[in-house]
């Protein structure tokens, strides 16, 4: 637990500040560009979290494959895991870029974004789709520090970067009056300084994790050990995102207002997702280097202390949030009927959301031991599918065609999904040790 700890709070406090900057853009907006431009970041998330999830999940298997090499301390493995992963985070920047400038505006449509705001969706997300490649490159460079225990200097740069980002809306919003793309520019240049400071810690280092521009290049090998694992990972990121997007798009039908207050309350709920993040994780880490070297005695207390500490993180934050949640939608809009419509969605989201933490971190616990599959699977059935049926049944009916009852999904799929992923958990635990004993059992004889 101590060292869970020591590793989670420097993860837990530079997602906050990431999170702060983030919010940064959508208060400048708010207050400074109006309403329209607040639903048109807003409602932009979902989409954007669809389109990166993928390559998200490829720096999760380069996490858990550093991880294992680093534990195991074989060096000539992890220098190419290294390697492999900073050139693909590269590839997938350049391949998100194109995606996301080409077909931006077809898929706004698509959800159905109110057409008063779709313009200004449109312009903010193909200026961010733009820093898409610093992006990836900070991702997959954090994600390789954290894998051998360092999450102290990926938040120092965060800082720096956010701070940087921050002035710059305060200049391109309020002084140059670019409204979203200014947000936007300010965004892609923060992530780039991010990006430059994660590659030139990596050349700095030594041994098998110093980065060297000179054997950047794809190991066969090493790239399908992380596209197993971290292709599941990616497309369970997609399958969230996708129902988010269906979802976004059943809240779109509610107006403008309805967006505005859901954007405001998401980006605040996004300091507790993080939160608990930081032990998702820590678990997804310490399962892997343990897994790596053998000291399987330690899995079970490791996928405990997660779940204890995640739980009382989600718990505590969600609810403060709440109970002060009027005070901070404030900070975000002066309209009253906004902050209405967004304490709707924290009543029952945040007051929950420690469930969501639990599900992530049993998914980090199996993912640490190699099985990214499983998750994958249980998260199509218990997330995307159990939100969709909701959506095409439940809400359809008219008695119960409210916002509400799309809120509602949300704690009702993270409950399933988790105690799904904790019986698959006990079932691969029990077969793993029978597994050990018939290998000990061998050696014997």
């Amino acid at each position: 637990m101590p060292k869970m700890l020591k590793f989670a709070v420097p993860l837990m406090l530079s997602s906050i500040l990431q999170l702060l900057f983030n919010a940064a853009d959508v208060v400048v907006v708010g207050k400074f560009a109006g309403d329209d431009a607040l639903a048109a970041v807003g409602c932009t998330g979902s989409l954007i979290n669809l389109l990166i999830n993928l390559f998200m999940g490829l720096s999760v298997g380069a996490n858990v494959m550093v991880a294992r090499h680093f534990g195991a301390k074989r060096e000539d493995e992890l220098k190419k895991s290294v390697h492999t992963s900073m050139l693909l985070s590269v590839l997938g920047g350049l391949l998100l870029t194109g995606v996301g400038v080409l077909f931006t505006e077809g898929i706004l449509e698509l959800m159905e974004t109110p057409a008063e705001v779709l313009p200004l969706a449109a312009l903010y997300l193909r200026i961010y789709f733009m820093g898409m490649v610093p992006n990836m490159v900070y991702n997959f460079g954090s994600a390789i520090l954290r894998a051998i225990g360092d999450t102290k200097r990926p938040m120092y740069f965060l800082t720096l970067a956010g701070v940087v980002n921050v002035c710059l809306n305060l200049i391109f919003v309020i002084a140059l009056s670019w409204g979203v793309a200014g947000v936007a520019v300010a965004t892609v240049i923060s992530q780039t300084i991010s990006a430059v400071l994660v590659v030139l810690c990596l050349l700095k280092e030594s041994g098998a994790i110093k980065l060297k521009i000179k054997d950047l290049r794809i190991d066969k090998k090493e790239l399908l050990a992380i596209l197993r694992i971290g292709i599941p990972a990616g497309l369970q990121g997609c399958i969230f995102s996708l129902s988010n997007v269906v979802i976004q798009k059943s809240i779109n039908g509610f107006g403008k207002v309805t967006v505005s207050g859901n954007s405001a309350a998401a980006n605040l709920e996004g300091f507790v997702y993080v939160s608990m993040n930081a032990f998702h994780q820590a678990t997804l880490s310490f399962m892997s280097q343990n897994y790596g070297v053998g000291r399987y005695e330690r899995l079970k207390k490791i996928a405990v202390s997660g779940i204890l500490c995640v739980t009382a993180t989600g718990l505590t934050l969600g609810n403060l949030e709440y109970f002060f949640g009027k005070t901070l939608l404030g900070i975000y809009t002066s309209s009253e009927n906004v902050i209405d419509a967004g304490l709707v969605r924290m009543s029952i989201i945040c007051t929950t959301y420690c469930l969501c933490g639990m599900m992530d971190v049993m998914v980090g616990a199996l993912r640490g031991l190699g099985y990214s599959f499983v998750p994958m699977i249980v998260s199509l059935c218990g997330v995307c599918g159990i939100r969709l049926v909701w959506l095409f049944t439940v809400f359809e009916m008219e008695e119960y065609h409210l916002v509400e009852t799309v809120y509602v999904s949300y704690p009702i799929s993270w409950l399933a999904t988790f105690l799904i992923h904790l019986g698959s958990y006990i079932v691969i635990s029990r077969k793993m040790k029978t597994r050990l004993a018939m290998k000990q059992l061998t050696a014997g004889e």
